[in-house]
């Protein structure tokens, strides 16, 4: 039997390094419509909710066509703005959706929703990543590093270029994964990690997944096909905007 799955496109205006930039323009459009756009063509998703603290972006959001639930403005992460927004809703799996992601693929958030029914499996969360290979990037602490198992469950996220490899001559058997930010999470699960405590791993690394890591979470980590293009700041919208028309999308 299918899970009814709620997706929800957490959205503040008080970004630290791209105030607004959920109702900034990209290609003619809000970035926040882009992605709600996107995400609207997930076939596994019985609801869509935008969550923000924020009359403006709720505005905008309702007059896109997105149903727009109002959150705490003191929450210290999406996750904690998911969890609240699908609080008295009928839903087995909840999809943190990033809300700066104007290229998000609908085939990804229905894999994700898809993984956490796997018969047997158990899951408690799930994630994706893609290949890395640029030695830049692999170096960059700003690229969060994924290692999973054979079974595809996380074993570890990191800043750190992980695996390390000691043996240069070893170096083309090391195969990184650059994680992508996208989470499906049981409700369960999901409502009991917003209640504990930011834990030690997490807070080395400024990784709240490392929270659900460290707390014994089994967390499955599916291949993406591409890492997507994030607006962060101002200087990505020319950037996003490229990819948008290399996709016949603007």
């Amino acid at each position: 039997m299918t899970m009814r799955t709620i997706g929800v496109i957490p959205a503040r205006w008080g970004s630290t390094r791209f105030p607004g930039k959920s109702l900034h323009p990209v290609a003619g459009k809000p970035l926040l419509q882009w992605v709600f756009e996107r995400a609207s063509r997930a076939r596994e998703l019985d609801e869509l909710l935008v969550a923000t603290d924020d009359e403006r972006i709720a505005s905008a959001a309702l007059a896109m066509g997105a149903e727009v639930v109002m959150t705490s403005p003191a929450h210290p992460s999406g996750t904690d703005r998911v969890a609240e927004a699908i609080r008295g809703r009928p839903a087995a799996v909840a999809i943190n959706i990033q809300g700066d992601e104007p290229l998000i693929d609908p085939g990804l958030i229905d894999r994700l929703a898809a993984a956490l029914q796997e018969p047997g499996a158990a899951w408690d969360m799930a994630t994706a990543a893609v290949p890395l290979t640029d030695p830049v990037l692999i170096a960059s602490p700003s690229v969060v590093k994924a290692v999973r198992d054979a079974r595809g469950a996380a074993l570890y996220f990191s800043r750190a270029p992980i695996p390390f490899v000691r043996d240069a001559s070893d170096r083309t058997a090391a195969r990184y994964l650059r994680h992508v930010g996208i989470y499906a999470y049981r409700r369960e699960f999901l409502e009991a990690l917003v209640r504990r405590p930011r834990s030690p791993l997490e807070i080395s690394e400024s990784l709240e997944q490392l929270r659900a890591l460290e707390g014994g979470a089994r967390i499955r980590v599916l291949d993406a096909e591409d890492d997507g293009v994030g607006v962060d700041t101002p200087d990505d919208v020319p950037r996003a905007e490229a990819a948008l028309r290399a996709a016949g999308l603007a």
